[in-house]
């Protein structure tokens, strides 16, 4: 697996500070993508122990709040057996903290049959607790939505969609429905 890019101090892609790892690599091919540069699966620069040890290290961090993980596509087949292991060490290192990830597969493709659909796919998500799910859509696209670029995407909450055996939405703590000002 290559990757195109990593940002060690990111506060667009999920809550907090993040390590954020941009993997290479997508066949999606949404109109408008913000990364077309990462659709090349040789894009950037190999996965390598070296730089896996340093996105673990920088996990060890104390304002560093989690792991991102976007693309390309991480979910593509050939990104997977790279990313599973990976994950792992990650929560190992690292269990406080969480791990977002974006794909342009659904829910439903994951769980059902699709080409993102692998062996490794229920490892992954065993080690992932946020996903933003579904395709850019340039026709949905909205600025104002949190961690997403258009309304068709959900985010999603993934150990209790797998407890409950149907998708259940994030509940984004930044929001405040009773606050009085």
């Amino acid at each position: 697996m290559n990757y195109a890019e990593i940002k060690y101090c990111d506060i667009a892609n999920g809550v907090g500070v993040r390590t954020t790892l941009f993997v290479s690599g997508c066949r999606h091919g949404c109109p408008g993508c913000f990364n077309a540069a990462a659709w090349d699966f040789l894009a950037g620069k190999p996965f390598d122990t070296e730089v896996q040890h340093k996105l673990l290290e920088s996990l060890s961090t104390p304002y560093v709040d989690g792991l991102s993980i976007l693309g390309g596509e991480p979910l593509e087949p050939e990104n997977q057996e790279a990313l599973a292991p990976f994950l792992a060490q990650a929560k190992s290192v690292a269990p406080s903290k969480d791990i977002w990830m974006w794909t342009g597969f659904t829910w439903e493709q994951l769980m059902g049959k699709s080409r993102a659909h692998t062996s490794y796919i229920n490892e992954i998500l065993d080690y992932v607790d946020v996903l933003v799910d579904g395709p850019f859509v340039e026709a949905q696209k909205d600025l104002t939505l949190r961690f997403r670029g258009s309304s068709n995407q959900r985010i999603i909450d993934v150990a209790e969609s797998r407890t409950r055996e149907k998708v259940v939405l994030w509940q984004d703590e930044a929001i405040f429905s009773s606050h009085s000002w």
